[in-house]
C-alpha cells in the first residue's frame, strides 16, 4: 500500500497508531441451529452449554462460531454493508489520506456458510470455529463472534468515525459482542515491557506467511485470521525480576535480544510460539498486536490478531501455549495474561468481498 492510500482487506499493510478490534455476532444466523439452541437452553438452566474441559484437555475441541446443523440466514443489509466497505473507507478516509485508515474484514464459518452455503468447496479448506485448548491450568476458549472489523488508522478519530458509520449500516441485525481500542506503545512494547511482533515476516516472506496460495486456489490471496483478548496483571508481573521476565518471554526486556532456547524443561514464550515442522521448516504469522487499557478500571491488556496462510499453524502455537509442550510445561505468560475471548475468521480478499453483493 502506498503512503496516502486507504485500502480494506490490508493484511500485511504497515503498522498504525490506532486500531479498533470490532468482533459482532449476527443473531438471525442462531435461529434453527440445534447447537446453538441447546446452548442456550443450557445458559437458562445454569449449565455452560460447552463440552466437560477433560474431554478437550488432548486435542482442544470446536466452539462459538457455529458447526451444527444448517446456520440461519444473514440479512441481506449485512452483505450488502461487508460487499460495500471499500467505499465507507473512503468516505471517511479522505478527510485524512495520510492517516492510512483501513478495515480488514473476517467472517467466521457459520457466516460464511449462510452467505455461500454447505458445499464443503465453497469454503476455505482450513475454515471452522475456533479451537479450544484446555490444560491443566489454564484454557483458551471460544466466544461469540460471526464477523471480525479490524479498523486501523494513524488517528483515532478516523478509527472512530469508520465504526460508527459501519455500526449505523449494519443497525440491528447485528449484536456487538467486543470491542477494543487498541494504541501503539512507545516502539511497539506491550503492557509486560516487552517488544511485540519481533518475529513478524518481512519483505517477501510477509505474504507468503500470510495469505493463502495455490493450495486452496478459490480462496487463494484471502488469510485466516485469530483474536483473543488477553487481560494482563501487571501487579504479579511485576513482582518478577528482570532476569525472570526475561526467562518467560525469551528475549531481553532493555534491547528485545533474542535468548537461547530451552534444550529441556520449561521453554519460554518465543520458543512455544515458533511453530516448525517434520522438515525443519518454520512457519510464520502476521501479527498486529496492540495493546489496551483503562487504567482507572484496572484493565491493561493485549490485543492478539494473527493473520496466517494456515489456521493450523495458530493452532499449534495455542497447543503448545495452554497445553505445553510437553504437556503440562505450558507457557508462563498465562500465569500473568488471561484470555478473555477467542474467535476464528476467514478474510476475503477485497475482490471477493465485493461480490458479496452479488
Amino acid at each position: 500500500m502506498q503512503p496516502g492510500e486507504s485500502s480494506t482487506q490490508n493484511v500485511v499493510g504497515p503498522l498504525t497508531s490506532a486500531a479498533i478490534f470490532l468482533v459482532v455476532s449476527v443473531p438471525s444466523l442462531a435461529m434453527g441451529s440445534p447447537r446453538r439452541a441447546a446452548g442456550r437452553r443450557a445458559a437458562r438452566h445454569g449449565g455452560s452449554g460447552r463440552s466437560d474441559a477433560a474431554s478437550s484437555a488432548a486435542s482442544g475441541s470446536t466452539a462459538g462460531g457455529g458447526g451444527g446443523s444448517a446456520p440461519g440466514r444473514i440479512p441481506q443489509g449485512v452483505v450488502d454493508t461487508l460487499a460495500g466497505i471499500e467505499d465507507l473507507v473512503k468516505t471517511v478516509g479522505f478527510r485524512n489520506p495520510g492517516a492510512r485508515l483501513s478495515c480488514t474484514v473476517g467472517i467466521g464459518a457459520t457466516a460464511w456458510r449462510a452467505m455461500r452455503g454447505d458445499d464443503p468447496g465453497a469454503a476455505p479448506a482450513e475454515l471452522h470455529p475456533f479451537k479450544e485448548f484446555v490444560g491443566e491450568v489454564h484454557a483458551a476458549r471460544a466466544t461469540p463472534g460471526d464477523l471480525l472489523f479490524h479498523i486501523r488508522a494513524d488517528r483515532q478519530d478516523l478509527a472512530y468515525e469508520f465504526e460508527r458509520l459501519l455500526l449505523g449500516a449494519l443497525g440491528t441485525d447485528v449484536r456487538v459482542e467486543d470491542e477494543v481500542s487498541g494504541f501503539r506503545y512507545f516502539d511497539g512494547r506491550d503492557l509486560l515491557g516487552f517488544v511485540d511482533g519481533t518475529a513478524n515476516p518481512v519483505g517477501p516472506d510477509l505474504p507468503v506467511s500470510a495469505l493463502i496460495g495455490d493450495e486452496d486456489p478459490g480462496f487463494a490471496g484471502g488469510s485466516y485470521v485469530v483474536v483473543q483478548k488477553y487481560l494482563h496483571n501487571l501487579d504479579a508481573w511485576g513482582g518478577l525480576t528482570v532476569e525472570d521476565q526475561e526467562a518467560v518471554i525469551g528475549r531481553t526486556k532493555s534491547d528485545n535480544v533474542e535468548l537461547p532456547d530451552a534444550e529441556s524443561g520449561q521453554r519460554s514464550h518465543k520458543t512455544l510460539a515458533t511453530i516448525t515442522d517434520a522438515e525443519g521448516v518454520e512457519h510464520d504469522i502476521v501479527r498486529d498486536n496492540m495493546p489496551f487499557a483503562t487504567p482507572g478500571s484496572g484493565i491493561h491488556g493485549t490485543y492478539f490478531i494473527g493473520y496466517s496462510r494456515r489456521l493450523t499453524v495458530i493452532e499449534q502455537m495455542l497447543e503448545r501455549m495452554f497445553i505445553g509442550d510437553p504437556p503440562g510445561k505450558y507457557d508462563r505468560i498465562l500465569d500473568f495474561s488471561t484470555a478473555a475471548t477467542g474467535s476464528t475468521y476467514f478474510v476475503p480478499t477485497a475482490a471477493m468481498l465485493a461480490g458479496l453483493g452479488g
